[in-house]
C-alpha cells in the first residue's frame, strides 16, 4: 500500500514540475513577443523622426528600442545582429547621415520582423 502512495506522490510531483516549466516557458515566449513588438515600434518611430530630421526624438526611440531588445529571449544571434545595426543607425543619425542611418535601421527592422 505504501508503495502505491509513493508512486502516486512521485507521479503528481512529476506532473507539477512539467506544468510549472510549461507555464514559465509560455511567460518567457510572451515577454519575448512583446519585446519584439516594442522594438519594432520604436524603430519605426525612429525612422519617421529621422525622415523629418528630428534626430533628438529619433535618438530617444533608438535608445528605447535597444532597451526593449533586452527583453527578447532566444534568437540570440539575430538579436545581436539587429542590435548592432540599430547601434550603427544611432551613430549615423547622430552625425546627421539620414540615408545610411535609415538603411541600417531598415535592415534591423527586417530582422526583428522575421523573429
Amino acid at each position: 500500500m505504501n508503495l502505491i502512495k509513493i508512486s502516486m506522490l512521485a507521479f503528481i510531483m512529476a506532473i507539477s514540475v512539467g506544468a510549472t516549466s510549461s507555464v514559465a516557458y509560455a511567460e518567457e515566449a510572451t515577454s519575448s513577443v512583446a519585446g519584439v513588438s516594442e522594438v519594432i515600434s520604436h524603430i519605426e518611430n525612429a525612422l519617421e523622426q529621422i525622415s523629418k530630421s528630428d534626430f533628438s526624438a529619433a535618438r530617444g526611440h533608438i535608445k528605447s528600442a535597444r532597451t526593449a531588445s533586452e527583453q527578447i529571449s532566444g534568437h540570440d544571434d539575430e538579436v545581436k545582429a539587429a542590435n548592432a545595426l540599430v547601434i550603427q543607425g544611432q551613430i549615423k543619425a547622430g552625425r546627421g547621415n539620414v540615408a545610411d542611418s535609415t538603411a541600417d535601421l531598415n535592415k534591423a527592422l527586417k530582422i526583428y520582423k522575421a523573429l
